[in-house]
């Protein structure tokens, strides 16, 4: 509830916060369990901040952790959202109120950037091959190539993200296969 209360942004900015307080703070879960619980929050239909919600309510508190989570996250925003809007229109062409606006903006980039940040950072550490194992060396790269080249195909080549989700889905599935035949 203190997250989706204090959270100007949405689901995005949410995220450090999540992760300062369930990892770092509560050590509830850990840093490459949250890296998974995101990943998986991003791929399921819906809201990430409930997504998440529902994933960490349920390791915690089962059922009763996920309803307790679910309204923590979304009961602050509903009736946030339903106080501003019930006087926003009568405000809104106050300077003062443009202002708090425009100045919130940047601090919101700033909320999502920091945990994507460090999220991808997470992500690119992969453990080095033994020199036993040659030609292998491409791997500790594949996680920033994968990335790279979605953001390209989404951002340049006006790809629909679903399809990069299910088409890295598929990758990601058959290399599993594929190196469990070895």
């Amino acid at each position: 509830m203190k997250i989706g209360t204090f959270t100007i942004g949405g689901g995005y900015a949410m995220l450090a916060l999540i992760q300062r307080e369930v990892v770092d703070r509560r050590g509830w879960i850990d840093e490459e369990e949250f890296l998974n619980m995101i990943a998986l929050a991003q791929a399921a239909p819906g809201i990430i901040a409930v997504n998440s919600a529902i994933f960490i309510g349920w390791r915690i508190g089962g059922w009763k952790g996920v309803v307790g989570a679910v309204l923590g996250a979304v009961l602050p925003s509903f009736v946030i959202i339903l106080l501003i809007a019930m006087v926003f229109s009568e405000w809104k062409e106050l300077p003062a109120v443009e202002a708090v606006f425009k100045g919130i903006r940047p601090a919101v980039v700033a909320l999502i950037a920091a945990p994507l940040v460090k999220l991808a950072r997470n992500a690119m550490k992969r453990p080095t091959p033994s020199p036993s194992v040659k030609g292998r060396e491409w791997r500790n790269a594949a996680p920033l190539l994968i990335s790279l080249a979605a953001a390209l195909a989404i951002w340049l080549g006006h790809v629909n993200p679903v399809w990069v989700i299910l088409i890295t889905i598929v990758c990601s599935i058959c290399s599993c296969f594929f190196r469990s035949l070895r």
